[in-house]
């Protein structure tokens, strides 16, 4: 198993952090995802390493930004 933290920029509200994690919680080989509003913290696990890009596609995808992996 793998574990990646990113942080994202962006979010506001309880909506905000369902709609982060139904996007990357979409990603392939995503096996849970949690999302901290308070601290914009994004932690991501999978089966296996995924590629960041895809997780920060999904980000964007919700209407977000990613500022740095962590």
């Amino acid at each position: 198993m793998a574990t990646a933290i990113y942080t994202v920029k962006g979010m506001t509200c309880g909506h905000c952090v369902s709609s982060v994690e139904e996007e990357v919680g979409g990603v392939s080989g995503v096996t849970s995802v949690e999302v901290d509003l308070a601290s914009g913290l994004l932690t991501v696990n999978s089966d296996g390493p995924v590629d960041a890009a895809e997780i920060v596609a999904a980000v964007e995808e919700a209407g977000y930004e990613v500022a740095s992996p962590v």
